[in-house]
């Protein structure tokens, strides 16, 4: 049974939402605040969640600041950015302060529901119109890291950064790689300490930055 936090101050947003969420998963457990402080409240009490649904413009948020507070608080709580906004560098400041993934509000029922099911499965989840301006931007703008980070990862490492980097799981890299899940998931967290990044989704937006085209 998943567990999610709709945080979002339109109620009918949060009504919408949650019966999206609810016809597809029905088994789920809902949760709904509507301020930053409600939220941090409700977290204190159980942050035991699967995912937390934010709106970066509810109030008390303060825009990254609200985000970055509840990171901050509740750095286990995968939290996914779902908002009208869809500038390119407010998603990636919002990836950077710990955001797990990004949810237009103009996305269809069936583009939210595959991006839960993505973000459920610890995938990387960003719109396709995001991803195509991350990856036509000027590197200078957008990059996460140095590329002589990659110099310090060992070749296993990279085959695996360069398998996130297509948005896969963990038991999809282990698929592909023939390893066990329980080494991908060692593999995962020392790229992240050697990249010097908080997250997947990091690690997926650096390593198209930085990786070849064919990579």
């Amino acid at each position: 049974m998943h567990t999610f936090l709709i945080a979002d101050d339109h109620p009918l947003f949060r009504e919408a939402i949650m019966q999206v969420i609810a016809g597809h998963f029905p088994e789920s457990r809902l949760l709904e605040t509507q301020n930053l402080e409600a939220t941090l409240a409700l977290l204190n009490q159980n942050d035991n969640l699967d995912l937390l649904l934010l709106d970066l413009n509810m109030p008390g948020m303060q825009g990254l600041q609200g985000l970055t507070r509840l990171h901050h608080e509740h750095p286990g709580v995968p939290i996914v950015m779902v908002s009208a906004e869809e500038d390119r560098k407010v998603v990636l400041q919002a990836l950077a302060e710990g955001a797990v993934g990004f949810i237009s509000k103009a996305s269809s029922r069936q583009q939210i529901l595959a991006a839960l099911e993505q973000l459920l499965a610890g995938q990387v989840y960003l719109p396709p119109q995001i991803l195509r301006q991350t990856e036509t931007t000027a590197p200078t703008e957008t990059r996460l890291l140095d590329p002589e980070r990659l110099n310090s990862l060992t070749r296993k490492q990279r085959l695996v950064l360069e398998r996130m980097a297509l948005g896969e799981s963990n038991k999809q890299i282990a698929r592909h790689l023939h390893l066990a899940e329980t080494t991908i998931k060692g593999h995962v967290s020392a790229i992240l300490d050697r990249l010097g990044l908080s997250n997947r989704v990091q690690v997926a937006l650096a390593a198209r930055e930085i990786l070849p085209p064919d990579a």
